[in-house]
């Protein structure tokens, strides 16, 4: 039984990065000689089991035959006779397709470690078109290394095309999508998730609102990027930069104008009403893919708010409060807050402006925070019932709004 170190730790390595999970490959060993040695399995599709003693993931070495359209239809064979470089061959991309043997060796016969050093994503084999998904891990990959100047390779590009033409990611489960989706909008550079899966047709296949938006002019004077999509591009990165691994505020910035792909010819560059047109394709991608209600919220918020919370100067005490209300920031305070990180990510998020200063989003919160922390026990509710209580209750949080705009 031979034990070697793969994937993403070998890579991680040797790009510099440290931290993450370390998986292992087993050779030569059964699935009965690792119960013996009292591994635990947890695999049920094929042969993977924890270290007894600290708990990291060893897998068989096996290969994988496919069987049926879209992800799920793959046959796994493993045993005893599967050697390291079958193992390997069968993985996505070289830079993941690297084993390292105990005395350091490197075991890397698709050049990974080449792949690593001229900073290209390339396919291990022509099997990777049978897996629709690493179209999407691919994106991710990308999203993740752009910043370290990773580009995807000419023919691995071209294979992800030519499985788009051929409906491979229709296949493909809404709930496997996102989950792909939010592990790209938690990463550095989420505009490049966007921008491969563009390039490669998948974008209009599963994000068609978002796809819709590139070729979409905006007013030069307040985009000099003037393409929606890039802006989209552009927002994404830049609330990864102020809300790293959020992915409620990630989500938010990626359709928070979908609104614009629908401006009648007429009026373009202008987008009136575009942030009450994108609701209900922000509920069709949420409904799409079955995303979890706080995320959906936030995103529904975001694009219905986001340009009042850009006019904050010229909005009334009442008004503030209104607005406060209809996010159900009463309830949920944390809305209000991340509400602000998407707002500021939109404003920044601009070609030339990414260091420009947003004051309104320390306002917002700040004027939050003095309405919060008015309560129906600091104020006379003496011969109030229902209603009334919540309108006195309404009239005392918006004197504190209007005391602190004065006071500021």
């Amino acid at each position: 039984m031979q034990v070697y170190l793969v994937g993403g730790a070998v890579r991680d390595r040797l790009l510099g990065r440290s931290g993450g999970d370390r998986d292992f490959v087993v050779v030569g060993a059964t699935p009965e000689a690792m119960l013996a040695a009292g591994y635990k399995p947890v695999g049920k599709d094929f042969p993977v089991f924890l270290h007894p003693a600290t708990g990291e993931e060893y897998a068989l070495a096996r290969t994988e035959r496919k069987t049926a359209p879209g992800y799920h239809g793959f046959v796994f064979h493993a045993d005893a006779s599967v050697t390291l470089e079958d193992d390997l061959a069968r993985r996505d991309f070289t830079i993941n397709a690297i084993a390292q043997a105990d005395d350091g060796r490197l075991i890397d016969p698709f050049d990974g470690a080449g792949d690593i050093e001229r900073r290209v994503l390339r396919h291990v084999s022509p099997a990777f078109a049978e897996d629709p998904v690493r179209i999407l891990r691919g994106a991710r990959f990308l999203a993740r290394f752009a910043t370290w100047g990773f580009t995807i390779a000419p023919e691995t590009l071209a294979l992800m095309r030519a499985m788009v033409d051929a409906g491979e990611v229709d296949a493909l489960v809404p709930e496997r999508v996102w989950q792909e989706m939010k592990l790209a909008l938690a990463e550095a550079t989420p505009s490049a998730f966007l921008g491969l899966l563009r390039d490669c047709g998948a974008l209009a296949r599963l994000l068609p609102e978002v796809d819709a938006l590139f070729g979409v002019p905006q007013r030069a004077e307040y985009h000099p990027e003037i393409d929606t999509g890039v802006h989209t591009q552009l927002v994404c990165d830049m609330a990864a930069r102020l809300a790293p691994g959020n992915v409620r505020v990630g989500f938010a910035a990626l359709v928070h104008d979908l609104g614009k792909a629908l401006t009648p010819v007429d009026q373009l560059p202008k987008h009136l009403m575009h942030e009450h047109h994108g609701l209900a394709p922000v509920q069709a991608v949420c409904a799409r893919y079955k995303l979890p209600n706080d995320i959906r919220d936030l995103a529904l918020t975001a694009c219905r708010e986001h340009l009042n919370v850009h006019r904050l100067d010229e909005l009334r005490p009442e008004t503030v409060h209104d607005l406060i209300a209809r996010c159900d920031g009463f309830r949920k305070p944390e809305v209000i807050a991340e509400l602000a990180l998407v707002c500021e990510a939109d404003k920044r998020g601009r070609l030339g402006l990414q260091d420009s200063v947003y004051p309104q989003a320390a306002k917002l919160v700040a004027l939050h925070r003095v309405a919060l922390g008015v309560t129906v026990a600091q104020i006379d509710i003496v011969g109030l019932a229902g209603p009334q209580i919540g309108e006195a209750l309404r009239k005392a949080r918006i004197a504190a709004i209007r005391n602190a705009l004065s006071a500021s």
